[in-house]
């Protein structure tokens, strides 16, 4: 297990010092109202008697997509004027956050094009394709992606849609933190998926400013977490990108990261790296005892809990962040065998 220990101090937030503030997320909900789903906040009886505290489940696998990640991009192209939409847009995806920004050009009449390496799984690439974006599957890692979106944008006028490292992304992922405190507002932690940080930075702004006390814990896989390097190196990291059954937690946060960075150096109180059989479990035990198919990146909470790599002391929620996995691999893992 690897931890990192926060900076905050217990029970202060200093928002002003941060690029994302809750006024950003409180925003990012009036804005995607109607366009994504309020996803349910389901109690965990096995995970519960497990722990022997409450445990809880936010099942964005609910999302029309499938992933958290259609809440960001709806929010980062519903901030941008008409005329720069109608431009095109364009992105860097490990699958979800690509499918996501498919997803919402369809819904708005806009084109979109979705730049992923050769890792992205192929039931992922196809989802996206069955959106109606055009799809370029460039090199073998996130950054040879987000270079092939570098070259369009300066080629074709495109716009960008970043994945993770953008205010109004980060913002739109906060807004689970809201829904989440509006239903268990007698919350002790939040378990999330971490990888760039949009996610589990845009749920701490929210949660941090309205309930500082909350333990905030960010869950990775071992093989090339590039968040977690970051935080001990102080600052961004070139990373090898690996492959993981937590494919989505993957990629770089980028050099020149400007915003979750800080914000998961910031917030996050501790940080914890999961092994393969481990993430494999959370998967199977989804399967088995939640009746919820999940991915890797999605079953990362479920599967610190059950490694014993957490321990909880009093009601806590694990971002259950998509559902989106190989069948046949879910077949072979809910099976008992993982190669």
């Amino acid at each position: 297990m690897t931890i990192m220990k926060s900076k905050v101090a217990p029970g202060s937030f200093e928002e002003t010092m941060l690029p994302l503030m809750l006024a950003d997320v409180e925003q990012a909900a009036a804005r995607i109202e109607g366009h994504v789903t309020r996803t349910p906040l389901v109690c965990s009886s096995s995970l519960s008697a497990f722990s022997n505290q409450p445990v809880y489940l936010k099942l964005e696998t609910r999302q029309p997509i499938g992933a958290f990640k259609l809440r960001g991009a709806m929010n980062a192209i519903l901030s941008l004027d008409e005329a720069a939409r109608k431009r095109g847009l364009v992105t860097a995806s490990t699958g979800n956050h690509g499918r996501a920004v498919a997803y919402a050009a369809r819904e708005l009449g806009l084109p979109a094009t979705i730049c992923m390496s050769a890792l992205v799984p192929a039931n992922k690439v196809e989802a996206i394709r069955a959106l109606g974006a055009e799809i370029r599957i460039v090199g073998s890692s996130q950054d040879d992606a987000q270079e092939e979106v570098e070259r369009l944008v300066a080629s074709r006028g495109l716009v960008a849609i970043p994945p993770f490292d953008n205010i109004n992304v980060a913002a739109g992922q906060g807004t689970i933190g809201l829904e989440i405190l509006e239903d268990l507002p007698e919350l002790s932690t939040v378990l999330i998926p971490l990888s760039g940080g949009g996610l589990a930075g845009g749920i701490a702004v929210a949660i941090k400013a309205l309930m500082p006390q909350t333990r905030i814990i960010g869950i990775s896989m071992a093989r090339g977490a590039a968040m977690h390097a970051a935080v001990v190196a102080g600052r961004p990291v070139a990373i090898r990108e690996e492959e993981t059954l937590a494919d989505s937690l993957g990629g770089g946060i980028g050099l020149q990261n400007r915003v979750t960075f800080a914000l998961c150096r910031s917030l996050i109180d501790e940080i914890v790296l999961l092994a393969e059989d481990e993430i494999a479990a959370g998967i199977r035990h989804a399967a088995r005892e939640e009746s919820e198919t999940v991915e890797g990146a999605g079953a990362v909470g479920i599967a610190a809990i059950l490694a014993k790599k957490v321990s909880l002391t009093g009601p806590s929620v694990i971002i259950v962040s998509g559902g989106n996995i190989d069948p046949e691999i879910h077949k072979t893992i809910v099976d008992g065998v993982v190669a």
